[in-house]
């Protein structure tokens, strides 16, 4: 069975430098009915247990280290027993979340990871965050951006530990490099696609 994207929209809040913000984030599931990689597991530990079923989970993929996203994760790795991986960049974002524990193994750029016959290929982009990391699934056709790609351009970067002129670097180098045609599936939002947001990096660059 050639591997699937499911994706599961939870609730919940996001807080950082004193401000708190209710969102809305994507949850990605990528794999076929025995195994399962699961992006950014966010909010709900238990929904998103409920959406993998019986599946294995192989792994769990954090995006990047901002509350709304890892806040839930500790719940559900504990609840489906799978590997927690996280760039270290991100460790601070980790710690003020979980000052006791830390996540089960970091991710370098070019890591690789395996489901259902697809291999999922670590991109470090940093910008939102240090660590920001996506997920290219060349034979999938698309990308897992979290929060450094959206519908309409970059990732929010007025906040603690972001750079606006490095985030639209990391897209320029890093996203705007790969077919036109891959999709971009977002942290939060509606997808979109490399080839429709291309033509806006004048834009982008424009504010630098």
């Amino acid at each position: 069975m050639v591997a699937r994207v499911d994706n599961l929209v939870t609730s919940g809040t996001f807080s950082l430098d004193g401000g708190t913000w209710d969102v809305d984030n994507n949850v990605w599931l990528v794999g076929d009915d025995s195994e399962v990689i699961v992006i950014d597991p966010a909010h709900d530990a238990r929904a998103v247990a409920d959406a993998v079923g019986g599946r294995t989970v192989k792994a769990v993929l954090l995006t990047h280290g901002h509350d709304d996203h890892i806040r839930a994760v500790a719940e559900f790795r504990d609840l489906v027993g799978a590997p927690v991986f996280l760039n270290p960049a991100d460790r601070m974002l980790w710690d003020a979340v979980y000052p006791d524990g830390s996540p089960d193994r970091e991710i370098a750029d070019g890591d690789a990871f395996e489901v259902a016959g697809t291999v999922l290929t670590a991109v470090h982009t940093p910008g939102h965050s240090p660590g920001s990391t996506c997920f290219y699934a060349p034979d999938l056709g698309t990308i897992f951006t979290g929060d450094t790609l959206f519908q309409g351009g970059p990732g929010a970067t007025g906040r603690s530990y972001s750079d606006y002129p490095t985030i639209v670097a990391s897209i320029r180098e890093r996203l705007l490099t790969l077919p036109a045609e891959t999709v971009v599936r977002t942290g939060h939002g509606e997808s979109t696609t490399i080839g429709a947001e291309k033509p806006s990096l004048p834009e982008w660059e424009a504010k630098l």
